[in-house]
């Protein structure tokens, strides 16, 4: 009789003894849940974001497509915004001057830039909502009009002004970007310039191509691309040095 008391002690032993890591189990599994539920909150939230921020480039595009209607303007709507090329004897031959027969057309991006949501987010009550949540995780919204302008294979004559075409397309590139920022009045932050001279054609100069082909080639490669990008980051914390 005694042995069976003591039996039944070792199992009540056994059983509080593991008690404890049921608990535990159950409490690590609560909260392996509770976070899965707050990273799938999280990724809905700027799931959430993203959809409303296509939905102004979409707006922005549709404007575009409407207002920019010319043989030598292309508008596309791509994956993180939208890309708009320009085509034709934009510039002058071998300058970065601007012919002013684009002037219309240069105030109409600008035009269409000044009065987009997108770029006017910050005053418009209707999305004060989608910054506060924006602000709340941490995050940011950029948007930025990026402008890289290409020129052609051809040297430059003797005596230009630009050593090469890198340096020509990239003034060519900073002279747009600076009157779009004047017909836009938008901070310049939100504009970059860059020029990539004759490395990145969209059609190549085979060797076999006549003379009327290799013109048409040229005339193609000679080109300035504007990118209206959104997009939400990290938003970057400066720590103070211990």
């Amino acid at each position: 009789m005694s042995y069976q008391k003591k039996a039944i002690s070792i199992d009540e032993r056994q059983a509080k003894s593991t008690a404890w890591a049921l608990t535990f189990a159950d409490v690590v599994t609560l909260l392996l849940t509770f976070f899965v539920l707050l990273l799938v909150m999280l990724n809905d939230a700027e799931k959430s974001i993203n959809v409303i921020i296509d939905k102004l480039l979409d707006q922005t595009y549709e404007e575009m497509i409407k207002d920019l209607k010319s043989d030598e303007i292309m508008v596309e709507r791509e994956t993180k915004g939208i890309k708009i090329t320009l085509r034709g004897n934009l510039f002058k031959s071998a300058s970065s001057e601007i012919d002013t027969k684009y002037f219309p057309i240069i105030d109409k991006m600008g035009n269409i830039l000044n009065r987009s949501d997108l770029i006017n987010i910050q005053n418009k009550d209707e999305y004060n909502s989608l910054l506060d949540i924006i602000k709340k995780r941490g995050l940011e919204l950029n948007v930025e009009v990026r402008c890289e302008g290409h020129t052609d294979d051809a040297k430059l004559p003797r005596g230009s002004v630009y050593p090469s075409n890198w340096e020509l397309s990239a003034a060519r590139s900073l002279n747009l970007v600076k009157i779009m920022n004047k017909n836009a009045l938008m901070p310049e932050k939100y504009f970059s310039a860059m020029g990539y001279g004759e490395f990145r054609p969209i059609v190549d100069i085979q060797p076999q191509l006549n003379f009327r082909e290799k013109q048409e080639a040229r005339a193609a490669n000679r080109r300035v691309e504007i990118y209206l990008d959104a997009f939400i980051t990290q938003k970057y914390i400066k720590k103070n040095n211990v």
